[in-house]
């Protein structure tokens, strides 16, 4: 049996894109911008230390390690810096080019990840990866930019799309790894 910690990455990574969808549209342009800072540093130090320990120690079973744990900590850093900006009340432009280059890399994974035919729902969670890149570089537009309202709602969009594709995902995999689960035991246990 092996360490499966996916789903709480996955919830993280939908609060924070939820999180994320609300400060574009509404606060990135607004004056109110150090309230977020909290909730990003949050999804980000869950994002950077789960994807963390999946880059460097493999807990899951073949090649689901890498798209998982590298995008994680890519995410939780992005999110981490980007508190950090806020609560000094920084540009956020740096950010958005961290943002662009590190958004690449899951819309690359999300069509291998459907050619491959991982998990029970590859379509699902390929199209996840690739919403989730493409809400990154709309995101990097926005912080870059700090476009115009339209764009901000077009950002929100995708983010609160890929972000109810990994929140579905999620809650799936806890009702199955509840089942799965449920007979296993530590070795110190048994």
């Amino acid at each position: 049996m092996f360490i499966d910690y996916v789903a709480l990455m996955l919830v993280n990574m939908a609060a924070g894109f939820f999180l994320l969808a609300w400060f574009i549209y509404r606060d990135l342009v607004g004056t109110n911008r150090k309230r977020w800072a909290p909730a990003f540093a949050a999804v980000g130090l869950v994002a950077f230390m789960t994807g963390l320990h999946m880059s460097l120690t493999w807990p899951l079973p073949g090649s689901f390690n890498e798209p998982y744990g590298n995008t994680s900590v890519l995410l939780g850093i992005g999110f981490l810096g980007t508190a950090w900006a806020l609560a000094k009340d920084w540009d956020l432009f740096t950010m958005g080019i961290y943002a662009f280059f590190s958004s690449l890399m899951p819309i690359v994974i999300g069509p291998r990840f459907i050619m491959l035919g991982m998990t029970p729902q590859p379509l699902v969670a390929g199209t996840g990866f690739v919403l989730s890149g493409i809400g990154g570089i709309l995101t990097a537009v926005n912080y870059s930019l700090q476009t115009k309202k339209v764009l901000r709602l077009v950002t929100a969009i995708v983010l609160v799309v890929a972000g109810f594709i990994w929140a579905f995902t999620a809650y799936a995999a806890i009702w199955e790894h509840l089942n799965t689960f449920s007979k296993w035991a530590p070795l110190t246990g048994r």
